[in-house]
């Protein structure tokens, strides 16, 4: 999986991954035709689709945000799957952002999200994502379920490092009495836990969440981590420019994706020359303006 994500990286010049993280403000009047579950769900596929339609050829992925979908009830999920299989449809890679973490038969359920589940003498993806987010604090035993499917299948897992909101140092920079930071010594286990997992570009199924807004630490992290591929988040409304991200690429320019969300699905409301039936055309001019910025420290 990771494999492919970088040769789609590479063909497109666009390190970049859309985040899919509808909410009502959103989405505008002319897609909601109601206020119930059902309604709603429909609308946040609609708008997920007009995004879709306008960047699937600039960008290798997009990552829907389970939570935005989940609140609304099963209609709300049947959207986060109709979303993942229509990006799927256009060639895209689809990052599940569910961050899960728990073990033994609840880490195994969880685990369906990307391995699917036998029934009926086959197995079945309800849930149609080549990758997903974990929380890696429960230890190994939590991750076992994954890390077979990332063995028998081409699937991957980013494991969540040092995240990219303000309060993440509570934890994570904890200092150990080995004399590392608690998110250096996760760091070290994910880079063990992936090494088994190593593909064909020198990075494994196994990735990590690094957040854009600490790039001092991307950089140490990059140096910590040589085959361990990292999924940003942090860009833009969160404060991530490209300059900030230099350090987390290696010296060819590889190693990693960067999530916009709001940046570029929220991006007709903060612009008055599109409106409300210039989703599409805001998204796109948003994804172009973010790999323009990018490329700098890309290259």
């Amino acid at each position: 999986m990771i494999d492919h994500l970088i040769e789609r990286i590479e063909v497109l010049g666009a390190p970049v991954v859309v985040g899919l993280d509808p909410t009502l403000e959103m989405i505008p009047g002319r897609i909601r035709q109601g206020d119930s579950f059902e309604a709603i769900s429909s609308a946040m596929f609609e708008f997920n689709r007009e995004i879709i339609d306008a960047v699937y050829d600039l960008v290798p992925a997009v990552k829907p945000q389970i939570a935005m979908y989940e609140r609304f009830g099963a209609d709300g999920l049947w959207a986060y799957a109709d979303t993942a299989a229509y990006a799927r449809s256009k060639g895209l890679l689809v990052i599940g952002d569910i961050k899960r973490g728990d073990i033994s038969s609840t880490a195994e359920a969880y685990a369906a999200h990307i391995g699917g589940t036998e029934a009926g003498g086959q197995r079945l993806f309800p849930w149609p994502v080549d990758a997903v987010t974990l929380n890696p604090y429960f230890g190994k035993d939590s991750l076992t379920p994954y890390l077979d499917i990332c063995a028998a299948q081409e699937k991957g897992i980013f494991l969540l490092v040092k995240t990219s909101n303000p309060g993440s140092g509570d934890l994570q920079d904890l200092r150990l009495e080995s004399g590392k930071l608690v998110y250096e010594h996760v760091a070290d286990l994910v880079s063990e836990w992936g090494r088994d997992f190593v593909g064909k570009h020198g990075y494994s199924k196994v990735g990590a969440v690094a957040g854009a807004t600490f790039p001092e630490q991307g950089r140490e992290m990059r140096k910590r981590m040589p085959h361990t591929f990292f999924l940003v988040p942090g860009y833009g409304a969160q404060g991530g420019s490209g300059k900030d991200l230099q350090g987390f690429f290696d010296a060819d320019g590889s190693g990693c994706i960067v999530n916009s969300s709001r940046g570029i699905t929220a991006a007709w409301k903060k612009d008055k020359r599109f409106g409300e039936h210039g989703v599409g055309d805001a998204a796109r001019e948003a994804v172009e303006a973010m790999i323009k910025d990018l490329r700098e420290a890309w290259s």
